[in-house]
């Protein structure tokens, strides 16, 4: 398997999981009794840890060895973007996680994991865009 593979595959992956995410996993959240997502939540974070923390690395790992053999346009700006998406995920998302898990109130947790979840959905669908193209061109 090609570098270029493995990371449109890496890309493709998180592309999926992001879109799931954003509109589907994130807005039920709001459906939930505050005592069921609190419930909810525990076990949620760590089945989709499994998922995420393996991509996260992959594609970080994947990007490094890349901008390490090529020095170019892509290779830098996608490893500049998997910079912000870790930044963004642990300054900002995990914050938001730790208080569902604390019982902060639901719904502002809720809506603001929605709404600022979207600059994460629009980079990787970039960094996605990008590695297809990458691969293709």
């Amino acid at each position: 398997m090609t570098l270029d593979l493995a990371r449109l595959l890496t890309d493709t992956g998180f592309l999926i999981l992001i879109w799931a995410v954003q509109l589907v996993i994130y807005p039920s959240f709001n459906y939930y009794t505050p005592k069921n997502l609190f419930e909810w939540h525990k076990n949620y974070t760590v089945r989709v840890t499994y998922i995420v923390l393996p991509l996260m690395f992959s594609q970080l790992i994947l990007a490094v060895i890349y901008v390490w053999q090529i020095q170019n346009w892509y290779s830098i700006l996608s490893i500049l973007i998997i910079v912000i998406l870790w930044l963004l995920t642990f300054l900002i998302f995990v914050p938001l996680h730790q208080g569902i898990d604390k019982a902060q109130p639901q719904e502002r947790v809720c809506d603001k994991l929605v709404s600022k979840n979207w600059i994460r959905t629009v980079l990787w669908t970039l960094l996605f865009i990008l590695s297809l193209s990458n691969y293709l061109f």
